[in-house]
């Protein structure tokens, strides 16, 4: 007998039940206009995800209870099961925190009731497994199975039953699941196991599950292992559409799929894409019928940019922003970025500002007027060396009362406190006054490289609406800026010498394209970078010494071994060179990460949230000082 299913990936707005219900509602007339008998639609779909401590606020916890009711109700008349996300409240109980009990939950919804898997004492399936990890605070709010099977004095597997419901004359057992319930590699209790061995005929994942580069590759190889190691078809259900904890945006591609029995990938919808995919199970042999339409992986770069040109369009939109000022230096990132918005809000809707001071080579001044008529956006050149040397002359000819003791001193502008000011002005001042006569924001053009050592300016280069390439590195900008050449605008928007000159801030004599250029090495500093914030197991100074001390460095960051012994030349330039990045990503750095934009958020690691930090000293471990002191000693 077979069985029609719907899976759909609506756009989830967070902290809008009401809206989100009304797309939930639409969705189920479509599905069932179109013959299906499930429906699954994806975790804590009508509330969202994200909500920070809106989680807290009674009022709006029993709206989406209410709403909730509403689309059970809609199953009344309907042939149709639908299964999806809420928030389920138990008022005669409370959470470890004191306030009243919440779970993360799936409901199935049938004949305007809600089922049951007749273990648990709700109508509703509650999620096992609450990630506390990156962006994820779950146990801050919700209760969980496991906990829920302690305070009955039972098991968690006792509790982990599918749901029986008759669909065409037979009994169909769903085995429901909520999105980390299916990440089963760091979790003791395996929950898609524990519904097959419990007689589940199919599983069922509903996800809410964010973006990350290289994170549908790994959910392929678990979930089809998962599959197969059950012998029962699963659907992943996943929502698309933006998420935000205050400092990082995350992007939801949906790529909600289905696997056969044996693992294999039999269908999967469109990234980004507001789609219902359809698949045909066949209850009796326990298999998707057809053939195998997965959708071809798409390539790096390409990835890449889906995900942010997705989350800056619908953070704009979320914010009713329709025009944007970018700061236009002549260099790779600037460039990249005003490509960017280009590409979301059109040429007319983008003002590109070249705002040059004393030390702006021509050649990068031409860049940046290259780059704009190519893309046809509106132009200005606002220069700031009269202005900075304004302040400066306010700062320095000034004095400073006393009240202490009743003297006057002056104030002295270093050539670095020099370099500040221009930034500042640049940032605080210009883009920010013609962003509101624009009538729009202004964007952060730092990127992922940068940020890591601080190197930008408070309230200069580091402030702005979003920081859209902030968690990428310095190499995948030029990659990026390639594929908008080749891919997106079909033409050179960002002309080649961009990518051939050195990048420089252009702020000092010894900070220009023809001069010192920027202090970081991009081939050897990316890659270093990447180990202390996307690493997994936290790299430290005494892990890279360890590993440049026995000559398997390169291997550590994928480079070549000539990189290392081009750039250093000898070994205390090493330990010099990765001090001094240490001291500033541990120290100041933290503070300039803290009150930097919001990031688009690509890699397993974002600045923001994502990657938790608190501002403290630097340190340096026993093991990194018992190292040091022997390779100096040779």
């Amino acid at each position: 007998m077979a069985l029609k299913i719907a899976c759909a990936q609506p756009e989830i707005i967070a902290g809008r039940p009401d809206l989100n219900t009304q797309k939930i509602l639409q969705i189920i007339k479509q599905a069932a206009q179109s013959g299906a008998d499930i429906l699954f639609l994806p975790e804590l779909a009508v509330p969202g995800y994200l909500l920070g401590d809106l989680w807290e606020q009674t009022s709006f916890l029993e709206d989406c209870e209410t709403y909730g009711r509403q689309i059970i109700n809609a199953t009344a008349d309907l042939d149709l099961c639908v299964v999806f996300g809420n928030i389920a409240l138990d008022r005669s109980k409370v959470n470890e925190d004191g306030r009243m009990r919440k779970y993360n939950a799936a409901f199935a919804a049938y004949k305007g009731k809600a089922l049951g898997n007749g273990a648990l004492p709700y109508n509703f399936i509650v999620k096992h497994s609450l990630p506390n990890y990156r962006e994820f605070d779950d146990s801050r709010y919700f209760y969980s199975l496991a906990q829920l099977a302690a305070e009955l004095g039972t098991t968690p597997a006792q509790l982990t039953k599918p749901v029986q419901i008759q669909l065409k004359g037979t009994n169909i057992n769903l085995g429901i699941m909520l999105c980390e319930d299916g990440w089963t590699d760091n979790y003791h209790f395996n929950v898609p196991q524990a519904l097959a061995n419990s007689g589940a005929d199919i599983l069922c994942n509903l996800s809410c599950s964010p973006f990350t580069l290289n994170k549908n590759a790994k959910r392929h190889r678990l979930f089809a292992a998962q599959a197969k190691a059950a012998a029962l078809p699963l659907v992943y259900c996943n929502n698309t559409g933006i998420q935000n904890n205050g400092k990082n945006i995350f992007t939801y591609d949906g790529c909600s799929c289905v696997y056969n029995a044996d693992g294999t990938l039999m269908a999967e919808a469109p990234a980004y894409s507001e789609e219902i995919l359809y698949t045909n199970f066949d209850a009796e042999t326990k298999q998707i019928a057809g053939t195998p339409a997965p959708l071809p992986a798409m390539e790096k770069t390409e990835n890449i940019y889906q995900a942010i040109r997705y989350g800056v369009q619908k953070f704009l939109q979320q914010l009713g922003i329709t025009k944007m000022v970018v700061g236009l230096s002549g260099g790779i990132d600037s460039a990249v970025t005003a490509a960017l918005y280009t590409d979301i809000l059109g040429a007319q809707n983008v003002l590109l500002v070249n705002m040059p001071g004393r030390y702006n080579a021509e050649l990068t001044k031409n860049m940046a007027l290259q780059t704009a008529q190519a893309l046809k956006t509106n132009y200005m050149v606002v220069p700031i060396a009269e202005s900075a040397e304004y302040t400066r002359t306010q700062i320095t000819a000034t004095p400073v009362t006393s009240f202490a003791n009743g003297t006057e001193f002056n104030l002295n502008v270093s050539p670095y406190v020099m370099e500040n000011i221009q930034a500042r002005d640049r940032g605080a001042r210009v883009l920010a006054g013609l962003a509101a006569a624009f009538g729009g924001a202004f964007s952060c053009n730092s990127n992922k490289t940068e940020i890591t050592v601080g190197y930008a300016t408070f309230y200069g280069d580091i402030c702005g609406l979003v920081a859209p390439i902030g968690d990428l590195w310095k190499h995948e900008v030029y990659e990026l800026g390639h594929y908008l050449n080749d891919k997106v605008f079909k033409r050179e928007v960002i002309p080649a010498e961009i990518f051939a000159m050195r990048p420089s801030a252009e702020l000092s004599p010894e900070q220009t394209v023809g001069t010192g250029g920027d202090p970081l090495v991009y081939p050897y500093h990316d890659k270093l970078f990447a180990l202390f914030v996307e690493s997994w197991h936290k790299a430290s100074p005494a892990g890279i010494l360890r590993h440049y001390a026995d000559g398997t460095l390169p291997q550590l960051l994928g480079c070549q071994p000539e990189l290392i012994a081009e750039t250093f030349k000898d070994t205390a330039s090493f330990i010099a060179d990765l001090e001094r990045w240490w001291k500033l990503f541990c120290g100041l750095s933290v503070a300039k990460r803290i009150q930097a934009p919001p990031i688009i958020s690509i890699s397993r690691r974002a600045y923001g949230y994502d990657h938790r930090e608190a501002q403290l000293t630097p340190y340096f471990s026993l093991e990194y000082q018992k190292l040091k002191n022997e390779l100096l000693k040779k």
